[in-house]
């Protein structure tokens, strides 16, 4: 008789743990992902803003795995699950499983306004990240080029919408990269005119955090520059401008961070969901009626308390782990342990020597903070080459102020960089051959916590 086919869809924070913790353990594992990659998320702001590199936060999911010999990595996309016959529906063919472990995370969500998609990109994926850093930086390029103070007002206008901490964090980045790495770069405009607004619907950034750490965030944002705006909704999103409550600000480039939906895969667990579409599950992670489905991450419901355990890194992280320890608990026909999730802190950086950090009942602010928010960081990041490589690119950053990942890799779209109605005009940028747009990007931002 063949060991028990476990199969894992996903191979974040999630998945990867689930695998890992499964080695050498007498089943036979399967981790399919539409990724070759892990991805280290908390850190997709520094991508998206110049400070490092894709490769930097990433690694082959095969190379991470590739001492168990029990698991199998397959390049492949879960279009649905057939939970009666216990087969998970590929893009191409299918697979059958004993136990599944579901870990596909979430996406973005723009409440209802999906057209937004095109012109305001979140930030869950390298592409995503690296789409976003192209659109920053190009916005600089038309800048110089355009003659129309109007225009170029719009081109070096920054609209974040939503202050949680990836909001906080692309904020703040932002506007130290006009302020300080791209300050002689350029001739004909000062980077640091540039405008970076963060708009936030409730009454405080990091709404998630303490009244005081959502303070020392605001305070720090102020200092630099930043413009805050709390109580404010988006109502509408153009090419060139945003609606902000009842003013209409010009504006080129748009980042959304103000919300995530659940992977449609749950929809095809026959289970109830939340009304973000996550799966509520049971005390163990498991899909009520479905015993050999566990659910994880951002696509699990779940409450500890009577509160809802968060989705981050550290509850995925810890869930996995969790799942894997259970799964051999029922080929034993062990009673499963239920699952109590261990808030490890929460932290956010603002910039440079500035962040907020809550461990425990302690509180943080500032440079220490920061220095926690830095150490945390690279210890959770995946094999010891990144590391290294933040390590080095993070230091050369403060030393020198720049950031040495400021490269346009696509060919440019003429969109961009030049205006349909004068395109004739000596400020219209002009490109040739066939590029496509910036804005056809599928989208693929979320309270975040220390990993």
């Amino acid at each position: 008789m063949s060991d028990p086919h476990v199969v894992i869809l996903g191979g974040g924070f999630g998945g990867l743990a689930a695998a890992r913790a499964l080695a050498d353990s007498p089943v036979r594992v399967t981790l399919l992902d539409r990724q070759n990659h892990h991805l280290f998320q908390p850190l997709l702001y520094q991508v998206a803003t110049a400070g490092l590199n894709p490769s930097d936060i990433s690694a082959p999911i095969r190379h991470l795995l590739r001492h168990q010999e029990n698991v199998t990595v397959l390049l492949a996309e879960a279009t649905s699950i057939d939970a009666a016959a216990k087969t998970v529906v590929l893009t191409e063919g299918s697979i059958s499983y004993d136990y599944l472990v579901v870990a596909t995370g979430a996406t973005h969500a723009y409440f209802g306004h999906d057209e937004w998609a095109s012109r305001a990109p979140g930030l869950k994926s390298l592409e995503d990240a690296v789409e976003i850093r192209q659109r920053f930086l190009l916005a600089f390029e038309a800048a110089e080029r355009e003659q129309d103070p109007e225009r170029r007002k719009a081109w070096l206008t920054f609209v974040v919408v939503g202050a949680g901490p990836t909001g906080v964090e692309l904020a703040g980045a932002m506007y130290e990269v006009a302020r300080h790495a791209l300050k002689e770069d350029f001739r004909a405009i000062n980077p640091a005119d540039a405008r970076v607004m963060l708009v936030e619907g409730l009454d405080r950034v990091l709404p998630t955090y303490s009244k005081d750490l959502s303070a020392a965030a605001l305070k720090s944002l102020h200092e630099r520059g930043v413009e805050v705006r709390l109580n404010t909704r988006v109502t509408r999103i153009d090419d060139d401008a945003v609606m902000m409550g009842d003013e209409l600000v010009g504006a080129r480039t748009v980042v959304w961070a103000a919300g995530v939906a659940a992977s449609p895969l749950g929809r095809f667990l026959g289970a109830p969901l939340d009304r973000a579409g996550r799966v509520k599950v049971d005390a163990s992670l498991r899909v009520p009626g479905r015993p050999e489905i566990f659910v994880l991450g951002d696509l699990a419901s779940v409450v500890q308390d009577g509160a809802p355990v968060p989705g981050v890194a550290q509850a995925a992280l810890q869930g996995g782990e969790q799942t894997a320890a259970n799964i051999m608990r029922s080929i034993r026909a062990q009673e499963l342990a239920p699952f109590r999730y261990r808030d490890l802190g929460s932290m956010a950086t603002i910039g440079r020597n500035a962040a907020v950090a809550a461990i425990g009942k302690a509180e943080f602010t500032g440079f220490f903070a920061w220095l926690m928010w830095l150490f945390v960081h690279v210890m959770a990041l995946v094999g010891f080459r990144n590391r290294v490589a933040v390590i080095f690119s993070w230091a050369w950053s403060y030393v020198t102020f720049n950031r040495g990942s400021r490269l346009i890799t696509r060919r440019v779209p003429p969109t961009l960089l030049s205006h349909d109605e004068d395109d004739d005009q000596p400020g219209a940028l002009q490109t040739t051959g066939d590029a496509s747009t910036a804005a056809s990007e599928k989208p693929s931002a979320e309270a975040r916590s220390a990993p």
